[in-house]
């Protein structure tokens, strides 16, 4: 038996992630050969039709998001805008499963990065945690609104090892508040056993009540209906997927007043022109927030949009070299307790 089958689930996650990312940068620094280690917190594994018939395309900071005239289904005027970019560089989606797959993995290893890995679809986070067992790690994706397993299934999952965190709860998707009843026990149970949420609150599809989400809401948006959530559980460690944009000031004033509350940068890293994503990341970091903004590409079909999300923070012209880092590695090894304490 491994050392690492001996210990918790969140030490497994440690010791498998953090000997990784160590080896990664002693081979940078002896070969000068392999990029700095990053940390994805909020990637997907998912079937290559899960956004609609591929291939897709994604406009990286795109310069117009769609405007809908009623008279033709939304769902209709999604996929013609998937299908015909405005841009003269999309990125376009691979067609088969086993495409996505190979380059995406193709991608996490060309860029060092270790990811934290979700999807929606049964057996699929497994199938490609086996394909690259170090670079992808499993996390359980939830929608409480939509048939979940029970609480003693997942406690069960997380004890064995099979995920190592409760990341992406998408709730919000069936129009589920952060403190309903319903979430509780969950909530409890990542407590108990220390092992990280990431929620999402923010943006989902544009036009998601028209796309199946019929009870999906703007106003669901805010992170301030985390609050009661927090206060009832302390030491839980959680993440608000997409940064709760659109709405900056209850994203800053939770932040405030729970300091153990990171964000991840998700869709907005590429879905948003730059100058918007670029706004939101300033007021962020300007406020203090900086070592509490994780980098997380919301990789869905597309893979190589995790490339050009790592180049638009390292281009962000208001970070310096050590806010990068702690975007890209540092804080999201902190907040997942892979280094020292006393380190930062």
């Amino acid at each position: 038996m491994s050392l690492s089958s001996k210990l918790p689930p969140l030490e497994r996650l440690a010791l498998s992630v953090g000997c990784l990312l160590f080896v990664a940068c002693g081979h940078a620094t002896q070969r000068g050969t392999s990029p700095q280690p990053i940390i994805d917190v909020h990637f997907h594994a998912m079937a290559a039709d899960e956004q609609g018939p591929p291939p897709l395309a994604m406009c990286v900071s795109g310069k117009n998001l769609p405007a809908w005239d009623p008279s033709q289904p939304w769902p209709e005027a999604f996929i013609g805008w998937l299908k015909k970019p405005e841009c003269q560089d999309p990125l376009w989606s691979p067609s088969t499963d086993d495409e996505l797959l190979r380059r995406s993995i193709e991608i996490l290893r060309r860029y060092n990065i270790t990811a934290l890995t979700s999807g929606p679809g049964a057996g699929v986070v497994e199938r490609w945690h086996a394909a690259e067992p170090e670079r992808i790690i499993p996390t359980l994706f939830l929608n409480v609104a939509d048939q979940p397993p029970s609480v003693e299934t997942v406690r069960q999952w997380f004890k064995e090892g099979r995920y190592k965190a409760l990341a992406e709860v998408a709730n919000q998707y069936g129009g589920m508040e952060p403190n309903d009843p319903a979430f509780e026990p969950y909530l409890a149970l990542a407590e108990e056993l220390d092992v990280p949420v990431g929620i999402h609150i923010g943006t989902g599809p544009p036009g998601a009540p028209y796309l199946g989400f019929d009870k999906y809401r703007a106003r669901m948006h805010s992170p301030l209906a985390l609050e009661e959530v927090l206060l009832k559980h302390p030491r839980l460690r959680i993440y608000v997927m997409h940064a709760g944009w659109p709405m900056l000031d209850d994203m800053l004033a939770v932040m405030w007043a729970h300091p153990q509350v990171y964000v991840d940068t998700g869709v907005i890293i590429y879905a948003l022109p730059k100058a918007g994503f670029y706004r939101y990341l300033q007021r962020l970091v300007e406020a203090g927030f900086g070592r509490r903004v994780m980098f997380g590409s919301d990789q869905m079909v597309w893979p190589e949009v995790l490339p050009r999300a790592i180049q638009l923070i390292e281009d962000a012209p208001f970070l310096s070299a050590e806010q990068k880092r702690d975007i890209l590695y540092n804080n999201a090894a902190r907040f997942l307790r892979l280094e020292p304490a006393a380190t930062k």
